[in-house]
């Protein structure tokens, strides 16, 4: 199950983010994984004047936004992390480590769910679509600026080469209070028929419908 967003954050978020990514300092994107040679890209310096900024900004949406909210059901959402790709850089065909340790919140999380925000205009650039490995096939994803896209993290996928131009995006992983994928997806899928045809239903059929959704958070959380 996938979600995109393309309106996700609003233009002063976007700006301003585009704003710290011009102004900051990257450094090596091997530095968090460091045994992937194939992972050729830049992140955001943790002691830049404007790291925290950018974290707390897509964190901030990524609270606020409902539909997100509805898909994930989060329970726990890892500093987003500012990540840039200039000509020549990619990353190769991989999976997203189970448990992410985050030091500074004493904590592991489990990766369910994998985020990327897009930053930057993708006329602005060639290559750099987001490929999720679907089984046989292949899908590219590459959003407008502010966009989101959500992914389960049990896909392989990859970024592909840019060939001109800049990308830049933030990333970062959610652990669900549904651990279960299909199970995710039912009962956001009840959510959505409910939000959907709610007001066409007999009130007591929609209630009847909410807590089985309800219910079913209950047994499977």
């Amino acid at each position: 199950m996938i979600l995109e967003i393309h309106d996700f954050l609003s233009p002063t978020e976007l700006q301003r983010l585009q704003q710290i990514g011009a102004e900051s300092t990257f450094l090596d994107g091997r530095l968090s994984n460091p045994h992937n040679k194939t992972k050729k890209n830049e992140q955001i310096d943790h002691s830049a004047p404007g790291y925290q900024e950018s974290s707390q900004l897509v964190a901030n949406a990524l609270l606020r936004h409902e539909g997100f909210r509805d898909f994930a059901m989060p329970n726990k959402i890892a500093p987003p992390l500012m990540c840039k790709y200039e000509i020549g850089m990619a990353y190769g065909t991989h999976s997203d480590v189970a448990l992410l340790p985050l030091k500074k919140l004493q904590m592991v999380l489990r990766s369910d769910i994998s985020i990327t925000v897009f930053l930057n205009d993708p006329a602005s650039y060639d290559g750099g679509e987001l490929v999720l490995h679907l089984e046989s096939r292949k899908v590219p994803i590459k959003l407008p600026a502010g966009g989101l896209v959500a992914y389960p993290s049990t896909l392989l996928h990859e970024v592909a080469e840019v060939t001109r131009g800049q990308r830049l995006v933030a990333i970062t992983f959610v652990e669900s209070q549904i651990i279960d994928e299909r199970q995710r997806h039912m009962i956001y899928s009840l959510g959505e028929v409910s939000a959907l045809e709610g007001l066409t239903m007999k009130p007591e059929n929609r209630q009847r419908l909410d807590l089985v959704r309800h219910n079913l958070i209950r047994m499977w959380s």
